[in-house]
């Protein structure tokens, strides 16, 4: 099958979230609150949502946020959420997924990224294949932001 990724769209929103299922809504958040909250993360520019898709179909998702961190001496992109929808290629679309968030992050000019720590060790058999390493209750990796000339950001 072939699969592309691109931002999403406020229309995407509610397909994401109901593919989540319980892994967006924390806190005690119900779902339509996260819905709103990804509507308008679509159009700020901290933030990237991409969504895979197979025949217009979305498959999959990603949300990337990035904060400033003076430790590590820039910006940090953490990955809120990778979703992959039942009935598509999980190491296809989560390659795709994670690759355009790396090149997001990138462009953003972070120093690293990190993410929560997958419980499946198949999951995170994935995100180590991209370079992620675990760090604690997390997994993480530096990113050269773009135009470093393949320099790698100092820790």
């Amino acid at each position: 099958m072939e699969y592309t990724v691109r931002a999403a769209r406020i229309t995407d929103v509610e397909r994401l979230v109901a593919m989540s299922g319980d892994r967006i809504g924390v806190r005690g958040w119900a779902q339509h609150d996260a819905a709103d909250l990804l509507r308008q993360l679509v159009f700020l520019p901290h933030a990237t949502i991409l969504v895979a898709e197979r025949r217009r179909e979305i498959v999959g998702g990603a949300v990337l946020t990035i904060r400033p961190s003076v430790a590590a001496g820039g910006y940090i992109g953490a990955i809120d959420l990778l979703v992959v929808g039942a009935d598509a290629d999980d190491d296809e679309v989560t390659g795709l997924l994670l690759d355009e968030v790396l090149r997001s992050a990138a462009n953003k000019g972070c120093a690293s990224i990190e993410a929560v720590l997958p419980a499946d060790p198949t999951e995170r058999t994935r995100w180590e294949a991209r370079g992620f390493e675990e760090m604690g209750p997390r997994l993480g990796r530096e990113v050269a932001p773009a135009g470093a000339g393949g320099r790698r950001a100092p820790r």
